[in-house]
């Protein structure tokens, strides 16, 4: 017998606006940790696609000598907004929206330990990201005499004085940052407390995953990076507005203070971005080698001592400002000392690797990338440790080459494998794997395209932060090839974005563990209900799940 649907009355019309209008409200009042994880990460991406036209049309300019496609103002106000949003309106949001979804399925928890402070953390920093952006509309905007910030992600001083700043620009960057600020530290201290205090029963910190154990240590770091940025921050606005003169050097203020505040913040802030990216790696290569992590202890370790030794290596930016040798000495020092807890995570990842069974799927390719790419910008790291070779390329494309393989590279390329991942669990629905693999493949060619062709571009002599150059100088062929990569990273997006508007359509169903994992986020339903867990789980081992599937196998996957 057919059955026939009831035809569509113009009563049943018009209840449809009111239920998407009431479904939008769920998600803009929510405090459930899945939401509001789920909303970090989109936000995320979307300001990875502006930052992404952004970039484009940088590379556009360089793409050959004497270009003329932007100004040399708009060229300024490019970089800024661009350096500033990949930092803290990209890396930020998405890497706290993964802890936000995955810190409380991981330890049992039904949320954090604050939802409403979660919710409060996300909208602020919602509304500071949207406040860089506001500058477009304070006045001519990007083409014009408007207020877009101009000043660089750094925003060093004096170039943020009155005198050489005058507009509102330099105000919409300090409120932005100082705002968002706000928002990612309610977050830490949320992460912080429910770590330490929800864990469920039989979860000791012995046998916290991996991922938990760096969102820890990563919410430790941001507590006390973060302060600093906003007391500096403060000390600006009463610069620029009350005549303070804490950063005028005309005044008796100090220039070179703001740079000790800001990569006081600015060099863990690397750390603060690449540990959780470090945990993602850390829950996939296991997972798709069929062995447990090499060295759990030493892994955690080596985490708390990035986390320790990250808060000491600021000064190795400021090689070139004149501290003197045994200041230049001891930061150079702590720049090597820090290569070691590094080395021993990639050390331990390889290990894992080692004789497993391994699958590549998607996730696995975006981390065996992350392998090599990140072991690149480490040993270019190490060469920018030494002073007198620092002195050589500080503010050259090296070290734009450097920072890109450590933030695109490696933290980019963790984030995408986690969103394979972990996106079944998110959404009930596995992405396509033939479109991820074009997405793999094409992000890899474009990414070593475009930033290993600028490591050449920098010992050749070529400075950063200017929008042209003439043609006598051996840095065309460069330009242009790193101008070619971003056709590559472009289309990889863009398939990436078509594999998950089709995959949250008619992607093929998930089930509950698709990967045959072991962590207690894929021993609830996909997605979760609202309070995670039917009952609450309790922890034998650090391989949870994997006690359920398996009780006559304890030992579980072969060490």
């Amino acid at each position: 017998m057919s059955v026939v649907a009831p035809p569509i009355t113009a009563r049943d019309a018009e209840r449809e606006p009111a239920g998407l209008l009431t479904r939008l409200h769920e998600w803009v009042v929510t405090v459930d940790h899945k939401r509001l994880g789920v909303m970090y990460v989109v936000a995320g991406l979307a300001f990875f696609l502006i930052a992404g036209l952004e970039a484009g049309v940088i590379r556009w300019q360089l793409a050959i000598a004497g270009n003329t496609v932007v100004s040399p103002q708009v060229f300024n106000r490019l970089f800024t907004v661009h350096g500033t949003t990949m930092v803290f309106l990209v890396g930020i949001p998405i890497v706290f929206g993964f802890a936000n979804y995955l810190v409380p399925l991981m330890i049992g928890a039904q949320d954090l330990a604050f939802p409403r402070l979660n919710a409060f953390g996300f909208w602020v920093f919602l509304f500071g990201a949207l406040l860089l952006y506001f500058s477009f509309l304070g006045g001519d905007g990007l083409y014009g005499a408007g207020s877009a910030p101009d000043v660089g992600w750094f925003a060093y001083a004096p170039l943020t004085g009155r005198a050489f700043s005058p507009g509102n620009s330099t105000d919409y960057w300090n409120l932005s940052i100082l705002v968002t600020g706000f928002g990612t530290v309610a977050t830490s201290i949320n992460l912080v407390a429910t770590i330490l205090t929800r864990r469920c029963r039989g979860m000791s910190l012995g046998r916290m995953p991996l991922y938990v154990w760096m969102m820890l240590v990563v919410s430790g770091m941001t507590i006390m990076a973060l302060p600093p940025l906003t007391a500096a921050q403060i000390m600006l606005l009463l610069d620029r507005f009350l005549g303070a003169h804490f950063f005028d050097t005309q005044a008796g203020g100090s220039a070179v203070m703001w740079q000790h505040f800001f990569w006081f913040f600015g060099h863990p802030e690397v750390y603060i971005l690449m540990v959780p990216g470090f945990a993602m790696i850390s829950e996939i290569i296991p997972v798709f080698s069929r062995k447990v992590i090499f060295g759990y202890p030493m892994v955690v370790a080596a985490s708390l001592a990035i986390g320790f030794l990250s808060m000491t290596v600021w000064a190795h930016h400021m090689f070139a400002v004149g501290m003197g040798a045994p200041l230049n000495s001891a930061f150079a020092a702590s720049t090597m000392l820090i290569a070691i807890p590094t080395g021993i995570k990639i050390f331990n990842w390889v290990a894992t690797m080692y004789g497993g069974r391994i699958r590549f799927a998607t996730p696995m390719l975006f981390a065996c990338a992350f392998l090599f790419q990140f072991l690149c910008a480490g040993l270019t790291g190490i060469i920018l440790s030494v002073v007198p070779f620092n002195w050589q390329l500080t503010d050259s494309y090296f070290v734009v080459a450097h920072f890109h393989f450590v933030l695109v590279g490696s933290l980019i390329f963790t984030i995408f494998g986690a969103i394979y991942y972990w996106f079944p669990k998110v959404t009930g629905r596995l992405l396509s794997e033939r479109l991820g693999r074009w997405h793999f493949w094409l992000f890899v060619v474009g990414f070593n395209l475009t930033f290993v062709p600028m490591h050449w571009a920098g010992m050749l002599g070529m400075p950063r932060r200017i929008y042209t150059y003439p043609a006598d100088r051996g840095w065309d062929l460069w330009n242009l090839i790193a101008s070619l990569g971003v056709p590559f990273q472009a289309l990889a997006v863009l398939v990436f974005v078509v594999n998950v508007v089709i995959s949250l359509r008619r992607g093929a169903p998930a089930g509950n563990d698709p990967w045959d994992a072991w962590t207690l986020e894929w021993a609830t339903a996909s997605p979760p209900p609202p309070y995670n867990f039917e009952t609450v789980p309790v922890a034998a081992s650090r391989r949870p799940l994997w006690d359920l599937k398996h009780p006559d196998d304890p030992d579980g996957p072969h060490e």
